[in-house]
């Protein structure tokens, strides 16, 4: 959930083919336009199969774990961007059109308006994830904490790896007192993306104030 922290041939094998060579070791005349060719043992060439194309979550699997061993932080933030860039795919052409509808609507400050958007998008389909988060995202803007939970926590149990999501649970955590739930929370988020500098940071100051306080 982005919330106050940005994240955002087939190739023909062509052998050579020989003519075996005849049981009475006679030279073999060259073919002529009127005589047949000698047989061949040789089997003709066959194409590789096409690779398959990767689904989905073949894409996410692989992007996650890139993710998880990079150590350059813009590359990180590419790799981020193309797993956000997956999520964000429905499927759908309306789907995609009301959560468009309701990034503008939110970019507008007109909650309302987006909220009736996203209520449609997770009815129409539940088993899309970035439905959920999206509109917990504008539960959290209107701080409706308690809604705002209850859409992370089904968007992650679509996509437990949402580190969007896990981030807006940590903040929403720390903003109503519950620093070490927060600190948790983060601690996931950097267990799945290790380079967020603002999770790293959250980590830190979260670490430290607890100390401070005998936690």
């Amino acid at each position: 959930m982005r919330i106050l922290f940005a994240f955002s041939a087939a190739f023909l094998v062509c052998g050579a083919i020989s003519v075996p060579a005849r049981a009475d070791d006679r030279p073999i005349a060259l073919a002529t336009p009127d005589a047949q060719p000698a047989p061949s043992d040789a089997q003709p060439a066959v194409p590789d199969t096409p690779a398959q194309p990767m689904t989905k979550q073949a894409r996410l699997d692989k992007l996650f774990s890139d993710l998880k061993r990079e150590r350059n932080e813009k590359a990180a933030e590419r790799i981020a961007g193309n797993i956000w860039t997956e999520w964000f795919q429905s499927g759908s052409a309306s789907i995609d059109l009301m959560m468009l509808w309701s990034q503008k609507a939110m970019d507008n400050q007109k909650f309302d308006v987006a909220l009736d958007f996203l209520d449609q998008v997770v009815t129409l389909q539940p088993a899309y994830a970035e439905g959920w988060n999206r509109r917990a995202t504008v539960h959290f803007m209107m701080k409706n904490y308690g809604k705002s939970m209850a859409d992370i926590d089904r968007t992650l149990q679509l996509e437990p790896r949402h580190f969007g999501a896990l981030s807006g649970l940590a903040q929403i955590m720390a903003l109503t007192g519950h620093k070490q739930s927060a600190l948790e929370a983060w601690q996931k988020v950097l267990a799945i993306y290790p380079m967020m500098r603002s999770a790293q940071n959250q980590v830190a100051t979260l670490s430290e104030e607890l100390a401070g306080e005998g936690i």
